[in-house]
């Protein structure tokens, strides 16, 4: 294989390119970004070259899985970056016979991704659409209506384009490994979902694209939630099992942080809101009452880092001039663990 990969903006190129590995009896991992790439994404590439011996990743911002009034006009679009990363990723493996190549990225265009239609983001939009119910009403589903629609959606057309034998997803969106999962089986996709651990910061904080919008005064507080998740975590392994005593243990640090960070003044304190925690079975996401840890839970939240408040001379806001509220999510197993589970 070479030294380097082929982009490709024409659907044509990228089933020309998997046609080819076809015939050569050569699989073909995928994994679907949508750009502003971190180490998180580059786990899940990193993945693929060790399963498959071609690795094709898309770099595509799908509108229909953004709100109406979400944040799809200042999402980072960081193409040229994004290629140089991936470049750097594929140098580590090139001459390794042991593993396979970063072969082929995919930058589609809107118009060749919804060809019959403008997309559209509102609940009555009209359009061609793939639902997955009940997993894509509840939690993030209740929050953000119509953003597993979109995330369904554009991962059907993605599969159908490159036909892959492996897709690669993160962890940390835990409810949307378990929609495409039920995607994949309830539409008899032939390609098998791997789920990949979460890649963390320092203090905890999941790797996100959205990160770059924290700026420095939200990004000290953001990592509350990860320590609200470990608090439940401690609970179980001492032997709590009841719902409302674990979840209690969440909710009293979240409590905290917030009554730490009112008794600041305005210019110096981070705000923010609880939207959800849930702890729920790992296939259906079905809220539990009571944990059986042979069979263990996701525990799962999510919090909305308010926008900052008499923001002062040369802070660092992050992108966005720390204006936009800042939503961030993450989970973690209680008992067995939902990789081994879908490793099984």
């Amino acid at each position: 294989m070479g030294a380097s990969f082929q982009v490709f903006n024409q659907i044509a190129s990228v089933r020309d390119a998997r046609r080819k590995a076809l015939l050569a009896g050569e699989s073909v991992g995928f994994v679907p970004t949508m750009g502003a790439l971190h180490q998180g994404h580059l786990a899940l590439v990193r993945q693929a070259v060790q399963e498959n011996h071609h690795v094709y990743v898309s770099i595509y911002v799908n509108p229909t899985q953004f709100g109406v009034n979400e944040d799809l006009d200042s999402y980072p679009q960081t193409l040229q970056a994004d290629l140089l990363k991936l470049h750097s990723l594929a140098a580590e493996y090139w001459n390794d016979n042991a593993y396979g190549q970063i072969t082929a990225v995919f930058t589609p265009t809107t118009q060749d991704m919804y060809p019959g239609h403008e997309p559209s983001s509102e609940i009555a939009g009209q359009g061609s659409f793939v639902t997955i119910t009940p997993l894509s009403s509840i939690l993030e589903g209740a929050s953000r209506p119509g953003f597993f629609r979109g995330v369904a959606t554009v991962c059907m057309k993605l599969f159908n384009i490159v036909q892959p034998d492996k897709v690669y997803f993160g962890e940390k969106d835990v409810q949307q490994t378990c929609v495409i999962q039920r995607m994949v089986d309830d539409f008899h996709l032939n390609t098998n979902v791997r789920v990949v651990s979460t890649v963390r910061e320092e203090d905890g904080l999941a790797m996100s694209s959205r990160n770059v919008y924290l700026g420095e005064r939200r990004r000290k507080v953001a990592g509350v939630l990860i320590r609200a998740l470990r608090a439940v975590r401690i609970a179980s392994v001492n032997g709590v099992t009841k719902r409302d005593d674990l979840l209690s243990a969440a909710h009293k640090v979240v409590e905290e942080e917030l009554a730490k960070q009112r008794a600041l003044p305005p210019q110096w304190r981070s705000l923010f809101e609880v939207d959800y925690f849930s702890l729920a079975d790992s296939v259906h996401l079905t809220e539990l009452e009571d944990v059986n840890p042979s069979h263990g839970a996701v525990l799962s939240g999510a919090i909305k880092m308010l926008p900052v408040e008499e923001p002062q001379e040369d802070e660092d806001l992050g992108t966005g001039g720390g204006k936009t509220t800042v939503r961030l999510i993450d989970n973690i197993r209680l008992g067995i663990s939902f990789l081994q589970k879908s490793r099984a």
